[in-house]
């Protein structure tokens, strides 16, 4: 069974769903934030919108902010530094929502591994 990235955040969410891995999701999530030194602390109770949401607000914050931390987070969660210089960084809004999408996928494949390989 491969690896199939899921296209978009929502069906991203609904696949973590479907697979029972949300709650790991999330754990792995607030795990590598805090890795990071940007704690997050998703309650368990978080809806995938309320997720999706937050992840982004959080990643225009750091893009904003605190570039040298939002540099060390995205080497934390390993997301590929050749997506991220793919992306049109013109509009900070649309940035930080690829970049929290890519976020989320780099996190679920983790979760996906790690659930279907143990």
């Amino acid at each position: 069974m491969n690896f199939i990235a899921p296209i978009n955040s929502n069906k991203l969410l609904e696949e973590a769903e479907k697979e029972s891995l949300y709650l790991k999701l999330i754990e792995q999530i607030n795990k590598d934030f805090n890795l990071a030194n940007e704690g997050i602390d998703f309650p368990m109770s978080v809806s995938p919108n309320e997720l999706k949401i937050q992840l982004h607000e959080k990643i225009y914050r750091l893009i904003q902010y605190k570039f040298a931390e939002y540099l060390n987070l995205l080497y934390i969660i390993d997301v590929s530094e050749e997506q991220i210089k793919k992306l049109d960084g013109s509009d900070l809004v649309i940035l930080a929502e690829q970049v929290a999408f890519l976020i989320l996928k780099r996190e679920w494949q983790k979760v996906w591994f790690r659930n279907k390989y143990r």
